[in-house]
């Protein structure tokens, strides 16, 4: 993958580009992954909404990783953010995988 593993050169951007593909499809594990990149801001401009809208919906789906996550960034966001990012997970929509 284009985050570093297995030899692969580390390219940010383009990680986040195939993370953004399958989570907009609904894959809960990439989810994960690309609100972590948002949460870092690798690859993208820093977001921790956006990064809370991604694990919400990784979380909803049963992503272990994204619940324990988003059990600790929710503390830290103030209730306007909290309902933010729970305004986006509910308004998100997943996109059809092209043919």
């Amino acid at each position: 993958m284009y985050a570093g593993e297995n030899g692969v050169v580390k390219d940010e951007a383009e990680a986040v580009k195939w993370y953004r593909k399958a989570a907009e499809q609904g894959v809960a594990n990439a989810q994960t992954f690309l609100g972590l990149m948002y949460a870092d801001g690798r690859g993208v401009v820093r977001d921790e909404l956006e990064a809370c809208k991604w694990w919400l919906l990784a979380s909803a789906q049963g992503e272990e990783n994204a619940k324990k996550i988003i059990s600790i960034i929710e503390s830290q966001l103030t209730p306007q953010q909290r309902a933010e990012g729970q305004r986006l997970a509910r308004e998100w929509k997943p996109v059809q995988p092209s043919q």
